[in-house]
């Protein structure tokens, strides 16, 4: 039987190219009727249509339309039905934060990658670190830190001199960003299971914005992370060219 393909395009003139190539050679179905996805775009489109089709529980399968593609499949116009017939599944669980802002409100949002929190003003961030709910760390002065998942510490932890993480390990990447006290502080490999919690020490003076990815929380006095086992992200790559190869990859080059 064949498969029901939707397909969704980032704004790029590359991605909207590849979608009208595509869709006319495969017809384009309602995301809701689709047996998969395939998107197109870069990692950061990736990661939103992951988001967005959350509910729907499909696949997606990435072709890279945009710069760094490390969610990404190779794209080519020829032998799609096939490549996604023969193509593997990877499974990750995203981070949910609950961030609380200086006015008292709380917001809640999925993370694929990270939740990074970072200062927002010309002085340093104080942050204060605990990890299920005991105090690892009573002062971190730093221009950030982040919890990383596997899938996510290749991107912004690895470029904040974090470690990476192999895609079925059950933990998680603590990094610090240009820390200045405790300055040898290096971050903490976390249980996947863990409930960290960010404490902003003097905000007002000091403030601090958190992300979840790339969904942003001005002016945060505290902030709580756990993995959520609850949810899903289904990523399809063609064999031998899956995220845990990719790991592994990245750390040799």
């Amino acid at each position: 039987m064949d498969l029901k393909i939707a397909f969704s395009a980032s704004e790029a003139e590359a991605a909207q190219r590849a979608r009208a190539a595509l869709t006319e050679l495969h017809g384009d179905c309602d995301e809701a009727a689709a047996d998969v996805i395939v998107a197109l775009g870069g990692d950061g489109f990736m990661l939103q249509t992951l988001q967005r089709t959350q509910a729907l529980g499909l696949a997606v399968y990435g072709m890279n339309r945009g710069t760094i593609g490390f969610l990404m499949n190779e794209f080519s116009v020829e032998t799609l039905p096939q490549r996604l017939a023969l193509a593997e599944q990877t499974v990750i669980n995203p981070l949910a934060m609950q961030a609380t802002d200086v006015t008292g409100k709380t917001h809640f949002s999925l993370a694929i990658n990270e939740v990074s929190l970072l200062r927002a003003g010309p002085q340093a961030a104080k942050l204060r670190i605990s990890v299920d709910g005991r105090a690892r760390l009573d002062e971190l002065v730093c221009d950030g830190a982040l919890l990383a998942t596997p899938a996510g510490s290749t991107a912004y932890n690895y470029s904040a001199h974090g470690p990476i993480l192999p895609i079925g390990s059950d933990v998680l990447a603590l990094t610090a960003m240009a820390a200045y006290r405790p300055r040898r502080w290096r971050g903490a490999l976390l249980p996947k299971c863990a409930r960290v919690g960010f404490d902003v020490l003097e905000p007002e003076r000091r403030p601090v914005m958190a992300y979840a990815d790339s969904l942003a929380v001005e002016n945060v006095v505290s902030v709580q992370i756990s993995s959520d086992t609850q949810v899903s992200h289904k990523i399809l790559f063609d064999p031998g060219h899956g995220l845990e190869e990719r790991l592994l990859r990245e750390q040799f080059v």
